[in-house]
């Protein structure tokens, strides 16, 4: 191979990396609040409150937000 023949085929295998990368920085996981990050936990567990979310609710109360809290855990909050 010839020595433009190797810049091309760099050139491209950088700009297939490039789409590669963008496309995996934009699926973030849907219920994480824009700039929250899910870790490296294995759960993938946001923060518990309306902070925590991509999209602020139109109804919201105590009741909620205790079950948003428990939300790893099988039992329900006692604030029932």
């Amino acid at each position: 191979m010839s020595l433009l023949q190797w810049a091309v085929a760099g050139a491209a295998g950088y700009a297939i990396w490039r789409v590669a990368q963008k496309n995996r920085e934009e699926q973030a996981p849907a219920a994480f609040a824009q700039g929250e990050e899910s870790g490296g936990n294995f759960a993938k567990v946001r923060s518990a409150g309306t902070e925590g979310m991509r999209s602020d609710p139109k109804r919201w109360d105590k009741v909620d937000q205790a079950s948003d809290e428990s939300f790893p855990a099988s039992d329900p909050p006692a604030t029932y």
